[in-house]
């Protein structure tokens, strides 16, 4: 039913079939450019590598890069809007921003080459993905300041596809626009194709006799579990993705359709590191960690070992020799402590998939009980199965609240609600909500 064919190996790029002391050379060599290229063109970056005593000379290996300080979102907000941009204005093609929901929004430039860079790379994940030539590809990602519209379309472009832009909302023009052109894929994030699965149902349509065969879902973590409800309602092929604007956007990994095991990062130009997030140290592949990022072909706004506050690790290659990172399991700053007890959203949400009674429309949220931190959990039942009654209600939520403290240790309030109660998102979704009173 579903597509497990590799791309034909005349159409991979030389570096996708590199060997890794192949690419390990490439990487030093690009590396040795890149942290050169913003110690002399980024005044901030070039302060801090002089606090810390390392010069751009110092870079001899790749295990060298370790010896450098690591770039934050707090360096880009401290010298917004454009102190972190490498060439002068007259260079910069475009600029993208984060949403600046915690803060000032972060700005992340591109020069000519960074976007044709940015294009191709699209192009190869999208080909990972399944994708070909003359595929239609439906965009349901926001277009403007956000990364994710524009990144999929350029690179959609550029593999030859057919585009229809239709970003973000309008849902019941979603589900026309998917009836009546046909696309083969469908790019948007995991929540929001659910989404878009359940206005379907609601018109009569059976989302699995669309035309789309892969999506390529990205801009939130989501579990295998979520992969499993998307492929069994939607009869295509669930990839994952992933990307950050601060680093490029998205394309920076891609799950290869024919293995579905893991991201494969795209190493030739983005060089990826594990931390221990509390102490900075560099981790061996196979351990968890944080996330870092060195890119090593970025102009406009290099980023040298950018911590993304992501929770991975990184596992040798297989689709690709290049490695790949595991999913996205939380991030070191999304961390909720419950009653001394760590909990990450995704932690829950991979319980409540596996009641086949429940949807993947569900919030946490927070409160204060005296003077300790309590939990919400609420979730709205499948749409396709028979509303429950009041007791089927409060049976499926002991069960729930039962699972999690068994395998997460908390006690939770776990709130089973009617269908279309949970807002429903149309881009990332939200999915802590946090009513504990402000501290004064």
């Amino acid at each position: 039913m579903f597509i497990k064919e590799p791309p034909p190996r005349e159409m991979l790029d030389p570096l996708e079939r590199a060997s890794r002391d192949e690419l390990r050379a490439v990487q030093l060599e690009r590396m040795k450019w890149s942290v050169r290229h913003a110690f002399d063109n980024i005044a901030h970056y070039r302060v801090k590598c002089e606090a810390a005593g390392v010069h751009p000379d110092d870079l001899k290996t790749l295990a060298d890069l370790g010896k450098f300080p690591f770039t934050t979102k707090d360096d880009l907000r401290q010298t917004y809007p454009f102190g972190m941009f490498a060439v002068p204005m007259s260079q910069v093609s475009r600029v993208h921003a984060s949403s600046g929901t915690t803060g000032k929004p972060t700005v992340v430039a591109y020069t000519r080459n960074d976007i044709e860079m940015w294009a191709g790379l699209m192009a190869r994940s999208i080909r990972a993905a399944g994708g070909r030539p003359g595929d239609k590809v439906h965009v349901a990602y926001g277009y403007g300041l956000f990364t994710g519209g524009l990144g999929a379309h350029y690179g959609a472009e550029k593999l030859g596809c057919v585009v229809i832009p239709m970003s973000g909302g309008q849902t019941e023009k979603q589900v026309q626009l998917i009836r009546d052109f046909e696309p083969d894929i469908i790019m948007v994030t995991p929540s929001y194709v659910l989404n878009i699965a359940d206005e379907m149902e609601r018109q009569g349509i059976d989302p699995r006799e669309t035309s789309l065969r892969i999506g390529i879902f990205g801009a939130e973590p989501w579990t295998n579990q979520m992969r499993a409800e998307i492929e069994a309602r939607l009869g295509l092929d669930a990839i994952d993705i992933y990307g950050l604007s601060e680093v490029i956007g998205p394309g920076v990994a891609q799950e290869c359709v024919e293995t579905k095991d893991g991201l494969h990062i795209w190493e030739d130009h983005f060089y990826p590191e594990i931390i221990d997030p509390a102490t900075g140290e560099v981790m061996p592949d196979g351990e968890y960690g944080e996330l870092v990022f060195t890119s090593l072909t970025k102009e406009a706004l290099p980023v040298i070992r950018y911590r993304t506050r992501d929770l991975t690790r990184l596992m040798p290659g297989t689709a690709r020799p290049m490695r790949r990172m595991d999913k996205v399991t939380g991030r070191s700053d999304d961390m909720l402590i419950i009653r001394g007890v760590n909990v990450f959203p995704s932690q829950i949400e991979e319980l409540l998939l596996k009641d086949s009674r429940l949807s993947p429309h569900y919030v946490l949220e927070l409160f204060r009980d005296g003077h300790m931190d309590g939990l919400d959990v609420v979730v709205e039942p499948r749409v396709d199965l028979a509303p429950p009654d009041a007791e089927a209600c409060k049976a499926m939520a002991r069960d729930l609240q039962h699972h999690i403290k068994s395998f997460i240790g908390i006690t939770t309030r776990v709130k089973v609600v009617e269908v279309g109660t949970v807002e429903r998102s149309q881009g990332k979704a939200k999915r802590v909500i946090d009513r504990r009173p402000r501290q004064q």
